[in-house]
């Protein structure tokens, strides 16, 4: 059933979880219907976008997003954006007094950059469209014509370098006292981040909430996505914190984002990056309404395994740009269920079904993109891949050998035409249990059912797929038509890959015992050294000693809530080395 828009408000924290960040709204925008009255859209826009008016009157939709980074991150990006120049009252202002004039040359823009600002000029010279399709609509089909398949892996320093949307001017927040570059002043420790919800930060952060906040009808929560492998650790904690205290029976989803590596790594570098994740886990899963890391690292110790590979995607796991288009593409299908225009489920509700009995840290994985041949149905995917799941772990967290899980969401985004069911003549023998079944709905569960064959299990299937228009980066292999499907023939040996231009995506959020592992081999590895000894300058900058000590208590006692209560033996050796 149809219900009212429940509003959401975004919180990116950190240079990575706006690059995450960007991909996604890019992904919004590309896709977004601007007709209030359109109810024909399955995603309901205005959860996460708002309606304002510039002072000229002209109706405009922006994130309801608060972005916070570092000085320097911007480059060509103007903090208080362009959107609502038009009708700015621009009369200038005389000096009578003497001038000293400082030049500084402007930062060149990438192609891409340069293309979306001259179609922004288009636009504004011919004055803007009429209320409910402001510019984007044109900007999208103008961008669907040129389809320069814009390469910006070299050109691509900061997340602003392939921002497409237009931001509110109370969106974006420069924390001035440290650099996100350079060897200077940098926000590297998790105390440093605490301290830093102090003082104008904090009040700047309240006024940019309140505003957006007011303005809804109906606010179900927060999503906040996080950097847990730097100094925002610690900030995301406080700014956790103080959406629990201030608006409780909300929901607080919360996105721990870690790239698969930095580009000044050094061994004390990678034990701060280990040290606040670790906080981080504790911390933020205490104050959210459950916490889930977002990253294709394989694991978040100093010592990671291998990163995440999917067999569809060609993508280079170190360049920033590369991962986070793929975790954007999952974070697509992993908030649908809040986003639905029908049949949508609250925050809270879909957290409290996850996170039971203390158990709040969830693991994500995804199938990106899922493998469906075009012209096939859904029961011929799955029994394609039956002896294993499709997807691969996005947080860190190994897929349970053991087939054991509590409770579980899964998602499959982006079916478009393909059949759900299979297409049976009378009299015709099935070619599986699967194509005997007559919804998507039992299709998928009777499938992810036979893996977990006792753990409730909530579905969600959404036709509409992930839009990829340009600067979206040309990730995929040669295995991809143009809509994401699997080619039924193989393209000939050294013709290029077709530019696809939307995916299927299958995604699912986890509580089970693996869980448990994976923080318990997290908790050991950060116990393992004396940090007075290892890493007292980490301590020096917060927070203090009890602090850590207490929050590796906690991460400890967290780990314990996923123990197997069967009976079963579902504990590695870490876990009988807590006891």
């Amino acid at each position: 059933m149809s219900g009212p828009c429940r509003e959401v408000v975004t919180l990116q924290l950190g240079h990575y979880s706006n690059f995450v960040g960007t991909h996604w709204w890019n992904l919004q925008d590309a896709s977004l219907s601007y007709d209030p009255e359109d109810q024909l859209g399955e995603i309901q826009s205005d959860v996460v976008f708002r309606e304002g008016q510039t002072r000229g009157g002209h109706v405009t939709y922006t994130p309801r997003l608060i972005a916070m980074d570092l000085k320097g991150s911007l480059r060509t990006l103007r903090q208080e954006g362009n959107l609502y120049d038009a009708g700015k009252d621009t009369t200038a202002v005389t000096w009578e007094g003497s001038l000293l004039m400082h030049k500084e040359s402007p930062i060149s823009k990438n192609p891409f950059l340069e293309d979306l600002d001259k179609l922004d000029g288009e636009i504004l010279a011919k004055g803007f469209p009429a209320a409910g399709s402001l510019r984007v609509d044109t900007v999208n089909s103008r961008l669907a014509q040129v389809q320069k398949a814009y390469r910006l892996e070299g050109d691509v320093k900061v997340w602003s370098d392939f921002l497409r949307i237009h931001l509110h001017p109370r969106t974006i927040s420069v924390i001035h006292q440290y650099n996100h570059d350079g060897e200077a002043h940098r926000l590297e420790a998790f105390g440093q981040g605490e301290a830093l919800l102090q003082g104008p930060v904090l009040e700047e952060l309240e006024d940019k909430l309140h505003f957006f906040i007011e303005e809804c009808d109906y606010l179900q929560g927060f999503q906040v996505l996080c950097d847990i492998a730097d100094g925002f650790a610690g900030l995301g904690s406080k700014v956790t914190e103080m959406l629990q205290d201030s608006y409780s029976g909300k929901g607080i989803l919360t996105w721990g984002i870690a790239p698969v590596s930095h580009r000044d790594s050094s061994p004390v570098k990678n034990l701060y990056h280990m040290l606040n994740c670790t906080l981080a886990t504790a911390e933020l899963a205490n104050h959210s309404s459950f916490f889930c890391p977002l990253t294709l690292r394989g694991g978040l110790g100093r010592r990671p395994s291998s990163p995440t590979t999917f067999p569809h995607l060609n993508f280079d796991p170190s360049l920033w740009f590369h991962s986070s288009a793929v975790l954007a593409l999952a974070l697509d299908a992993l908030t649908v269920p809040y986003r639905l225009r029908n049949n949508s489920v609250p925050m809270w509700q879909m957290a409290d079904s996850l996170a039971v009995s203390g158990r709040k840290v969830v693991a994500a994985y995804g199938a990106v993109p899922f493998p469906m041949m075009h012209g096939s149905s859904l029961p011929d995917a799955l029994s394609a891949c039956s002896d294993a799941l499709p997807w691969k772990p996005l947080s860190a967290c190994p897929e349970p050998g053991d087939r054991q899980c509590y409770s579980q969401w899964a998602t499959l985004k982006g079916f478009e035409d393909q059949r759900l069911i299979s297409s049976l003549a009378p009299g015709t023998e099935p070619a599986s249990p699967l194509h005997s079944l007559h919804s998507g709905e039992d299709v998928l569960s009777s499938y992810i059912g036979s893996f977990y064959p006792s753990a409730p299990l909530a579905l969600q299937l959404v036709s509409t797929p992930s839009k990829l228009t340009p600067p979206f980066p040309q990730i995929f292999r040669q295995s991809l038509d143009p809509q994401g499907f699997l080619q039924s023939q193989a393209p000939p040996f050294g013709s290029p890959a077709p530019l696809v231009k939307s995916v299927p995506v299958m995604t699912s959020l986890q509580s089970g015992p693996a869980i448990g592992t994976w923080l318990s081999e997290l908790h050991r590895a950060a116990s393992a050294f004396d940090i007075r000894r290892v890493a007292p300058s980490f301590l020096s900058q917060g927070p203090e000693m009890a602090d850590y000590e207490e929050a590796m208590e906690q991460l400890g006692l967290m780990a314990r809530c996923y123990r197997d209560s069967s009976g079963g033996t579902n504990r590695s050796s870490s876990e009988e080395s807590d006891d």
